[in-house]
């Protein structure tokens, strides 16, 4: 079982599969369950205090309460789950538990991410593995992403003419570029996070439903092209992103246009980053397909189609896949693989020096 509650703070997916850490056996049930508005409140605030940590155990009052809801949050997921489904816990080999992510400063050998699976294992009766990004982190690597073992496996399924690139919009967007068993990833630049928070601060509602903002409003190029001088863009893989790197230009950058105006220039700017990548890639990809919340949004899909043009866009639902599900099956397929001692990051793709397990165990 996987689960994981990523930087768009809004909610946990919980999915099994069956896997030797290697293959993938068999997809099996998805659920999720959304944060309640105080639980986004108190990680929204958790995630304001914890810019000032230096220490990745320290837990000030406030984060340890959003601590303790996220794990009541994840228990409450997967008992529920479980309950839906008529699973057993001892039918789960173990779950791989990502936390909600606070904080993350490579460039500090530092990334938060609170929920603790120590206690998830003790209340549930299930192992749990956790704290997949400290060793990658520790060892001088990005800590993100962890996703693309996961993703060369399941490209390995479609049969697909490399190369084959997968991209995954949540609140940061980050790309796994899949050649044969050749891989390359890098976080790309913002996903939903600034869009999501610019509608949240402009008209108090939590995203742009279906892009319909979006869609009716005008993209500000010249902001574009402005936003797009940050030397991150330019900067060739591996490379990774805190939620709130960027989140200065949803105060300066947009409050003098319209809501319309704003939603457009921020979900192009998404889709620009994506084909900004494409230059520092080995080969243009054919093919890309596009998971998390942001495939659920047409006119980001129609923006990536235009500028990832003339390769094939499609969403991971399109592929056989789960847009929702994804990365709470990767951390599933990750646990399997700290459990046998595999490598779960690599040097092109988080930048380690050598390829790297990680993770920690707790029993029951």
């Amino acid at each position: 079982m996987g689960l994981m509650s990523g930087t768009s703070q809004d909610g946990v997916d919980v999915a099994l599969i069956e896997t030797d850490g290697d293959i993938i056996t068999r997809f099996g049930g998805t659920a999720y369950r959304s944060y309640s508005t105080p639980e986004r409140a108190l990680i929204r605030s958790a995630t304001a205090v914890a810019l000032n940590i230096t220490e990745r155990t320290a837990r000030p009052e406030i984060v340890a309460a959003a601590e303790a809801a996220v794990n009541d949050a994840h228990v409450e997921a997967v008992a529920t789950f479980l309950a839906v489904n008529s699973v057993r816990p001892h039918d789960i080999a173990v779950i791989g538990f990502h936390g909600q992510t606070l904080l993350h400063r490579p460039e500090r050998r530092l990334t938060i991410q609170i929920g603790d699976g120590r206690v998830l294992a003790a209340r549930l009766g299930i192992p749990v593995v956790y704290d997949f990004r400290a060793a990658d982190i520790a060892a001088g690597g990005e800590g993100a992403p962890f996703s693309p073992m996961y993703h060369r496996a399941l490209a390995r399924r479609l049969g697909l003419e490399p190369p084959v690139a997968v991209l995954n919009i949540g609140g940061v967007a980050n790309v796994t570029y899949i050649d044969g068993d050749d891989l390359i990833a890098c976080d790309i630049g913002p996903g939903n996070a600034l869009l999501d928070d610019f509608v949240r601060l402009r008209i108090a509602k939590p995203l742009d439903t279906d892009g319909h903002m979006a869609q009716a409003g005008r993209v500000d190029q010249e902001a574009i092209w402005r936003l797009l001088r940050h030397p991150f863009f330019a900067k060739p893989p591996p490379k990774s992103l805190d939620r709130n790197e960027f989140r200065g230009w949803v105060g300066t950058a947009f409050d003098s246009g319209s809501v319309e105006d704003g939603a457009a220039t921020l979900t192009a700017l998404t889709a620009t980053a994506a084909a900004r990548i494409v230059p520092l890639l080995p080969r243009v990809p054919k093919t890309w397909i596009v998971s998390g919340g942001g495939a659920r949004n047409p006119t980001l899909m129609r923006m990536l189609a235009e500028r990832l043009a003339p390769a094939r866009v499609q969403t991971a639902d399109d592929a056989g896949w789960s847009i929702d599900a994804l990365e709470a099956q990767a951390f599933a397929y990750l646990a399997v693989r700290s459990l046998r001692g595999l490598p779960i990051s690599l040097p092109a793709t988080t930048g380690v020096p050598r390829p790297l397990c990680g993770g920690v165990l707790a029993e029951p």
